[in-house]
């Protein structure tokens, strides 16, 4: 059977005036069009491709959070998520994001699944080599390879 769409809200990277509620915040949240998705989720089988764009390192603190409800809401829905992070698009990160994956780890871990990583760009690549994360991670070269790796 099918799964529906997954529907991604738009992150904004300019904080919203005067937010009442983190609905609220949720639903404004807008960027110009020219900017791209930051976020693309698709199903693969039963696997979650998350496909962040090169920008997803230039969100706000503060949207960071929802950019996470939205990538967890579908692992959460899983009896034993699968998840690949398709990092083809991203060339550099930092904090905020190395939080989004290890946010997305940690549930997929609790739950007994996988999460691995695919094109890595040299620079990324280098930094989870730095910081040691490469360990945490198996990582394959293009998503065909890591969703064969996971089963899906």
């Amino acid at each position: 059977m099918a799964r529906p769409p997954i529907q991604i809200p738009r992150l904004s990277q300019k904080k919203p005036k005067n937010p009442k509620s983190l609905i609220d915040r949720i639903c404004n949240m807008t960027k110009p069009a020219d900017d791209g998705d930051l976020l693309q989720l698709s199903w693969h089988g039963d696997a979650l491709v998350v496909a962040p764009s090169g920008t997803i390192e230039t969100v706000d603190w503060l949207y960071i959070d929802q950019a996470a409800q939205v990538v967890l809401e579908p692992i959460r829905g899983q009896a034993v998520p699968l998840v690949v992070f398709d990092l083809e698009q991203v060339t550099y990160f930092g904090s905020v994001f190395l939080a989004l994956l290890l946010r997305c780890q940690k549930l997929v871990k609790s739950k007994g699944g996988e999460m691995v990583l695919c094109s890595l760009t040299p620079p990324a690549q280098e930094l989870l080599q730095i910081t040691g994360l490469d360990m945490v991670w198996a990582i394959y070269d293009n998503q065909a390879e890591a969703l064969a790796a996971i089963g899906a």
